[in-house]
């Protein structure tokens, strides 16, 4: 691993100041600049239109999150080696694999501030792209040579599948509970933080109890990370987010902040979020708002985020001190302080 001269990782202070994303990156620059030229050279193909679609998402300004924390945890675990370059590619590929599947099924026309994949080259081209990333994971993952790594990647894409055929259920059904929708989330979204965090205790050969203790910790972040982005469709500008407000209840998706509203507000209340939700669509958008806020809902959801990122910094105590631990500490406090 190799850790960037002089820098340092900014914990949160108690005057509020949040956690720098930046800073965290940093740690563990020049990894991470590794890990882009490494996705740019396995992105191509002889096929053009895989290079330009898979090129665009791949290089709109995401967060690298999954990479990042495959990267801090290798660190975590005082891994030497240069493999953790190469999974954090692979994961990264699932990762940018399920938003072109899920722009299509979501009929998405905007993620991270500009026009979706299949907005631009259309639903068919979005899907084969989508395949032609999972599938370049999958022979990546064989350059590892760890039957470990194949089984923790392979359970990985099967759940985030399962995940994505739970939500598309939900969609629509404003009988949605709470214990539904974060069966969505562990699967959908908290497996592939689940399985970055553990993949560097594997490198790493630390024991089973440390992996899985990391393990929990990916599964945790990666819970108070969807639960926040979900928050932030109601509350945030599209100038931040890089969706427009209100995106998921135009899809039908009861996120939590609708299904609390809907359980805590009055009778009309809950009369109008329920019709929104099974007609899709944003004509009472404001009204929904108005629900949301005088139930609480978004206090609600944020003291369910920290409650997770707490959870996901308790599993951190098995984990000897360090540069890279203390940044895992505030990747934490970032998925949930964050507004973007």
């Amino acid at each position: 691993m190799h850790a960037s001269e002089n820098t340092t990782v900014r914990e949160p202070s108690s005057a509020g100041a949040g956690p720098d994303l930046r800073s965290i990156r940093a740690l563990v620059a020049e990894d991470m600049q590794a890990v882009d030229a490494l996705i740019r050279d396995r992105l191509r193909s002889e096929v053009v239109l895989i290079n330009q679609l898979g090129g665009y998402i791949v290089g709109s300004g995401g967060k690298r999150l999954r990479p990042l924390l495959v990267l801090l945890s290798a660190g975590a675990c005082n891994y030497r080696g240069d493999k953790h370059r190469l999974l954090a590619a692979i994961v990264e590929f699932i990762h940018t694999a399920t938003l072109l599947h899920d722009d299509v099924v979501d009929a998405s026309e905007l993620r991270r501030g500009q026009e979706t994949a299949n907005a631009l080259w259309g639903n068919e081209a979005s899907v084969l792209v989508g395949d032609f990333l999972y599938s370049r994971a999958f022979q990546m993952m064989v350059e590892v040579e760890s039957m470990r790594v194949m089984e923790i990647l392979a359970d990985a894409t099967n759940t985030i599948a399962e995940g994505e055929v739970l939500q598309l259920l939900n969609c629509h059904d404003a009988e949605t509970t709470e214990d539904r929708y974060m069966a969505v989330i562990r699967s959908k979204t908290a497996k592939l933080f689940e399985a970055a965090a553990r993949l560097g205790a594997v490198l790493g050969g630390m024991p089973r109890e440390v992996e899985d203790a990391l393990a929990a910790y990916g599964m945790h972040l990666g819970t108070a990370f969807q639960i926040v982005d979900d928050r932030l469709d109601y509350s945030a500008s599209s100038e931040q987010t890089g969706k427009n407000l209100g995106d998921d209840l135009a899809e039908g998706k009861p996120t939590l902040p609708l299904i609390y509203a809907m359980r805590h507000g009055t009778e009309a209340q809950r009369r109008l979020i329920r019709e929104a939700v099974e007609r899709g669509g944003l004509e009472r958008i404001d009204e929904v708002m108005e629900a949301i806020e005088s139930t609480g809902a978004i206090s609600y959801t944020d003291a369910l985020s920290r409650r997770e990122a707490d959870q996901a910094l308790q599993r951190l105590e098995m984990v000897p001190d360090s540069e890279y631990k203390r940044a895992l500490h505030a990747l934490a406090r970032f998925s949930v302080e964050r507004t973007y």
